[in-house]
């Protein structure tokens, strides 16, 4: 039995890549083009039916295991009917191109939407309805994209293969090179009479209800992934994935940052001094805030667990609640002698610079005044 292996001068457990390469190096030695010596050509022939052999890895299992795949065939005699003249040209140049026909499915698109929620569906979960128009099965072909009652049939210009052949000259001699059959488009198939109503692709554009759920924690940009419910694909092919983008509305009282909500609660000076347990309104209902005597502007109150859920992790952040005390603007004769006799009880009372210790902010300025005095 002839030794393929040595024809190539290539060990048994080369690679594809090294046998190609050696078919490449040969091939261009051999060829009649270049060497038309009776010697060489019966060469280049055993060079091929060998390349042939062991380029094919069904028939190269067959030869390792002691059967001749070219038996019985053209031999060493001519190219093989089994052989592709396309191999020819991927040993030469290194082409990769897709051998058979296309294939008419194909998978949808993803689509992406956006949806906007207020605050409370953002916090604690709840559902949308949502009106998208995206690509469904044609409901008159279910999908085949051929008019009902009519088939696809197999193109013959190609008989199938989705591609057809030339034989062009080149330095090598005459080769065979593959393209996409024009009147196919590279599918194999044709639809003589195509689906009304989806011009043969098998889908239409309409227009769909779907109900999703919001998960507790979404904030502004989080996305929610719905699969399959996105663009069918073409010809019957698998729908891609929806994506829902959320946008959270401004809320009139509370604000968000992260998993921490933040509200200001407007506070009258005098609750403010004297302290106070007040009931405010949070988005899980009514909570009682105890305002200490002597509350500063700035102060914050914290609420644990009544901000918003962490989307991993679990929990919940804080209500942070901002304390604004109201000054009035305005105060009838009684309110302003009430307050004069407060100040005359608070002699200390005086505005002053801020990091200036009152007990001692009147014997500083003494000692620098009496400092710039004694000079």
């Amino acid at each position: 039995m002839t030794d393929y292996y040595a024809i190539l001068g290539v060990s048994r457990d080369a690679s594809a890549e090294e046998i190609k390469r050696a078919y490449r190096r040969l091939a261009r030695e051999l060829h009649p083009d270049v060497n038309p010596d009776p010697a060489s050509q019966e060469r280049f022939k055993e060079v091929t039916a060998a390349y042939e052999v062991l380029s094919d890895p069904q028939k190269r299992q067959m030869f390792d295991m002691g059967a001749d795949p070219l038996s019985g065939s053209a031999g060493f005699g001519g190219f093989t009917t089994g052989f592709d003249f396309g191999d020819i040209m991927d040993a030469f140049f290194g082409g990769q191109g897709q051998r058979g026909p296309r294939t008419r499915t194909r998978r949808g698109q993803d689509a992406l939407i956006r949806v906007q929620i207020d605050l409370p569906t953002a916090i604690f979960g709840g559902t949308q309805e949502l009106a998208i128009d995206t690509a469904t099965a044609c409901g008159s072909c279910n999908g085949a994209g051929a008019s009902p009652g009519s088939e696809v049939l197999t193109c013959t210009m190609c008989r199938g293969r989705g591609e057809i052949q030339q034989v062009q000259r080149s330095f090598l001699g005459q080769v065979m090179t593959s393209r996409p059959c024009p009147q196919c488009r590279g599918f194999g198939t044709t639809i003589p009479h195509p689906c009304p109503e989806c011009s043969g692709e098998g889908r239409v554009r309409t227009r769909r209800t779907l109900t999703i759920a919001i998960p507790p924690g979404v904030d502004n940009g989080t996305r929610i992934k719905l699969t399959g419910e996105g663009e069918v694909g073409q010809n019957g092919g698998g729908a891609g994935d929806l994506y829902v983008e959320v946008i959270v509305t401004d809320h009139p009282v509370f604000s968000r940052e992260g998993d921490a909500l933040h509200c200001t609660l407007h506070v009258p000076m005098t609750v403010a001094a004297l302290g106070r347990s007040v009931t405010i309104q949070s988005l899980d209902g009514d909570e009682v805030l105890d305002i200490r005597p002597g509350t500063q502007p700035g102060d914050v109150l914290i609420l644990r667990g009544k901000g918003a859920p962490r989307l991993r992790g679990g929990g919940r952040g804080d209500l942070n609640v901002h304390l604004a005390v109201e000054i009035p603007r305005k105060m009838d004769d009684t309110q302003s002698g009430l307050l004069r006799q407060l100040a005359d009880l608070r002699p200390d009372d005086a505005p002053r610079l801020a990091g200036l210790d009152p007990e001692t902010s009147g014997g500083l300025f003494s000692r620098l005044r009496g400092a710039f005095t004694q000079r």
